[in-house]
């Protein structure tokens, strides 16, 4: 058994991926970010759909339209495919624990 609040003894200085679960058409991962961001003026632009949920810590993410929303522990969101989005924010203590789906996924 696992615990996905469980981290490393030691934290890279990048943000850390793990892969959870990976199929044909869907990828779930746990991200541990301490204070990293997206590289200014860089987007995230993916194929999939993405539902993410912060577990642990403070986060705050930008939209190419300008739209911000900021994030606490238990915060969720749907990110549609092609969704220009980037990470303004990620708290360090605590670290940022987010589980995140990959897939094409419809909201309901």
């Amino acid at each position: 058994m696992i615990n996905i609040f469980k981290l490393p003894s030691s934290l890279p200085e990048q943000e850390l991926f793990e892969t959870l679960v990976c199929a044909d058409n869907i990828l779930i991962e746990r991200i541990i970010s301490t204070g990293q961001t997206t590289p200014t003026g860089e987007w995230y632009d993916q194929d999939q759909d993405e539902w993410v949920i912060l577990l642990q810590g403070e986060a705050s993410l930008a939209y190419a339209d300008g739209l911000q929303i900021k994030l606490t522990a238990g915060d969720y969101l749907l990110i549609p495919a092609h969704q220009k989005h980037r990470v303004e924010y990620t708290s360090s203590e605590p670290p940022c624990i987010w589980l995140a789906v990959h897939a094409n996924l419809k909201k309901r």
